[in-house]
């Protein structure tokens, strides 16, 4: 069965700023608390593969995948897929950035469904989805707005 979150933040810095820090997957490890490494497999034209790996969780349970992500300019979005789908079916996640006054809305909808055999139901990886992204968005927030203080 499909599931589906929808999150966004309001940060405090210029448009052009939060795309380029954001859509820096090479920066992610920087910017995120949860990524140890991003591994760039390939890139041509506005789309990158590229291996993403977490640092280890609770159990020291290391995960890692392939995903790719198309960056879309003109309309300040992104749709993103792991191609290494791991325990989903599918992972599709789109980025959304609008202006709002003097700062900028980031969206994140995901949209997936956990595998039959996965070591979590939709419903439960749904609610950790929710909740890393609460602490994710946070924490990029912060950075991005420090960025914006020190241009």
């Amino acid at each position: 069965m499909a599931s589906s979150t929808d999150n966004s933040v309001f940060i405090d810095a210029p448009l052009d700023l939060v795309w380029r820090l954001t859509n820096d997957v090479r920066g992610w490890p920087d910017l995120f608390t949860e990524y140890a490494s991003v591994d760039v497999l390939h890139e041509e034209g506005d789309t990158v593969r590229f291996r993403l790996t977490m640092v280890p969780d609770d159990d020291g349970t290391v995960w890692s995948w392939v995903s790719e992500r198309t960056t879309f300019a003109a309309t300040r979005s992104v749709r993103a897929h792991r191609v290494e789908t791991g325990p989903f079916v599918y992972m599709l996640i789109d980025w959304t950035y609008e202006s709002e006054g003097d700062g900028t809305r980031m969206r994140w909808r995901q949209e997936f469904e956990a595998r039959p055999d996965a070591p979590f139901d939709d419903a439960g990886i749904t609610k950790r989805i929710n909740d890393n992204t609460a602490v994710q968005m946070s924490v990029i927030k912060r950075k991005v707005e420090l960025a914006a203080q020190s241009a």
